[in-house]
């Protein structure tokens, strides 16, 4: 196989991945929303990295990293704490530029999206350890 066939055969399984996060994180949007958040951005990028859901209840603000896994055990490992400190920080900045929000809680949520199954919502699947 060429470089070229490589590149072509690599550029093809992103775009497929990237099509299926998309779908997952649309699910996840209604499912949110089904639940009484009211969903104020997707796939928000910051200087920090890329926030998937930023949804809102009551005072409550709700960091939600979406993964689509074959099974639920799938998603709960594709999530480093890398990740979860990276998605701390985009939090910080996200809410630092927007002053309105200082006043919720915080919190981080994983959302698993399996096949042909809604979404399995993790409120409160870490604990921010900086300053939020």
């Amino acid at each position: 196989m060429t470089r070229a066939e490589r590149l072509a055969r690599k550029t093809l399984k992103g775009r497929s991945g990237e099509r299926l996060g998309r779908w997952a994180e649309a699910w996840c949007r209604l499912a949110l929303r089904l639940k009484g958040y009211r969903v104020l951005a997707s796939r928000c990028r910051t200087p920090a990295g890329e926030i998937d859901i930023v949804a809102a209840r009551g005072g409550l603000l709700a960091i939600v990293e979406v993964k689509a896994r074959p099974t639920e055990e799938l998603g709960h490992l594709a999530v480093s704490p890398g990740q979860w400190r990276r998605l701390e920080r985009a939090a910080g900045l996200y809410v630092a530029a927007r002053p309105r929000l200082a006043r919720h809680a915080i919190r981080f949520d994983l959302m698993i999206v399996r096949p042909r199954r809604w979404p399995v919502h993790l409120p409160d699947a870490w604990r921010a350890t900086g300053g939020l």
